[in-house]
Formats: structure tokens, sequence, C-alpha cells
């Protein structure tokens, strides 16, 4: 097997030609094979020609919104999109996150910041053709037993309600990722609570006093301002 054939590809829609050099010169140092669209209508064509394994999309395109590309990838396939934007505005992101999208940055951003979420991305990709996620996940002193329902933290069982293990639980499945206040009021409540925000609010307060060293500065679950939550993986 060639070791392009191995390589990620990723399709970059960006209609910046100065970025789209910046970012197939980054993808390609970093073991990528970049694609390039400059408009909407390209990006989802070349997408069904391609297959790419991440897809960038910016928001400001010149023909259609980027949130209309994210509507019409999602409508046939589950590849992971990460929103670049200069469109900083929250209701832009949670937006872009509730239609799909995988992750979010905002104009400008670091290429570090950008590799972590794509290894994010393409781990939840590998994943999504067998269960929903491993049985356990691990990060710090935190261990989540998923198959048994249990808590640990530094060794020691720590006992969640049943919303905290809904809301624990969909976050370990999206570990990584930022979800929104909507989908993990949808996931603990059900739709009917879509828009009670201070009920996340405060249980993800209680969460972390249950499971954070300190819960004023949290190590794993990272508050996105305006948007929902992280669930850190390192």
């Amino acid at each position: 097997m060639s070791a392009a054939a191995v390589r990620p590809k990723v399709l970059v829609v960006e209609d910046d030609p100065a970025i789209r050099r910046f970012l197939r010169a980054t993808l390609t140092q970093r073991g990528y094979r970049p694609l390039e669209a400059p408009d909407g209508a390209a990006g989802v064509a070349m997408a069904a020609e391609h297959l790419p394994d991440v897809v960038i999309v910016d928001l400001g395109l010149p023909d259609v919104d980027g949130l209309e590309v994210i509507r019409r990838l999602r409508a046939w396939s589950p590849v992971p999109i990460i929103v670049v934007s200069a469109r900083g505005h929250e209701r832009d992101k949670v937006e872009a996150l509730d239609l799909g999208a995988d992750d979010y940055l905002t104009k400008p951003f670091g290429v570090d910041e950008l590799a972590a979420r794509m290894r994010v991305a393409l781990r939840h990709a590998a994943g999504a053709a067998g269960p929903d996620a491993s049985p356990e996940f691990a990060v710090g002193d935190l261990r989540v037993d998923r198959a048994r329902r249990q808590v640990f933290v530094r060794g020691a069982e720590v006992h969640l309600t049943p919303i905290e293990h809904r809301l624990l639980d969909f976050l370990v499945r999206h570990a990584g990722k930022v979800v929104t206040h909507r989908q993990l009021l949808r996931e603990g409540w059900g739709p009917g609570y879509t828009d009670e925000t201070h009920y996340v609010r405060l249980f993800m307060g209680q969460l972390r006093h249950k499971l954070e060293a300190d819960p004023a500065r949290p190590r794993y679950l990272r508050t996105e301002p305006g948007v929902g939550y992280r669930l850190m993986v390192e």
C-alpha cells in the first residue's frame, strides 16, 4: 500500500486563497492529503466524489452559507466536519454544531489546536463503525465504566444520579468534542426541554463537584462559553 493511500484526506471548503494555501502547507506537513474547494457547491460535490476523512468548512462562502454546506453533507454523510470561521458569534457556533458539525474554531486559530481537533474527529470516525463508544473511558484520575454504570475518581467510586449518568455518558460518547446545551438537554431531559439551559448549568455544576479536584478550575468538564461543554481527552 502506498504512503498516499493511508494518509487521511482533508477537504478544505474555503474561499480565501491565502487561507487555502496556509492550510494546504500545514496539512501536507502533518501527513494529510488536502483537497480544496473555493465555494460551498464545489465543496459538496468534491465530498461526494472523493469521500474525504475530514471536512474543514468556512461559514462565509460566496455562494451558499457554510451552515447550508453542513446541512447538505449531513443529509448523506457522517464525515467529521470542523468549522473554521471568522464568525465568532455564539449563535453561529451553536447552529453549526446543532446541524451536525463536530467542532468549531474561530479565526485566527492555532495550528496545534486545529491538529488536536482533527485527531479527535478522526478517532470518533474510526470508532463509528463499531459500538457507540468504548465501554471504558479514562483520563487523568477519572475513569468511567459505561457497561457497569460506575464512575471512579482517584480509584474511589463516585455515585451519580440518573440524569448525571446520562449527561456524563453523552459527554463520554463525544469525548474531546464540544456538545451544545441543546444536545445535552435533549439527552438528559428529552426534546421538550431544549430551552431550559439552566438545567444543564445546575447539573454540570453538580458533576464538577463530584469529579473535579477544583470545580472552579475544571480539568475534565470544560465550558465552551455560550455554546456548551467539552469532556477533555488529554
